[in-house]
């Protein structure tokens, strides 16, 4: 049961002010490739799922990051857990109108 949201933001410190798009998507395809189900905002990627697959996604996300050689990486976590079950929709679905 999908009773964990979970927005993860990720920051890759790069040598010499390098762009890190391109770390971001590796860990959004990361996300993609669990079939969970996401959404993906301007400065977050939100996850729905359980409180185990998402802390195994994190895991995954900053073991890709140490073999793409990231010297350093910082995420920040948020969660909601409801042990009755949680959607993203719950949160935001009255802004899926706009």
């Amino acid at each position: 049961m999908d009773d964990t949201l979970m927005s993860l933001q990720i920051i890759p410190k790069l040598p010499n002010g390098e762009d890190v798009t391109s770390y971001v998507d590796e860990a959004i395809r990361i996300i993609q490739d669990s079939g969970v189900k996401y959404r993906v905002g301007a400065l977050e990627t939100t996850v729905q799922a359980d409180m185990n697959t998402c802390l195994i996604l994190i895991q995954r996300i900053n073991d890709r990051m140490v073999e793409l050689e990231v010297p350093s990486i910082m995420s920040q976590v948020k969660f909601f857990h409801v042990p009755e079950g949680i959607t993203i929709e719950t949160l935001t679905g009255k802004y899926d109108e706009l």
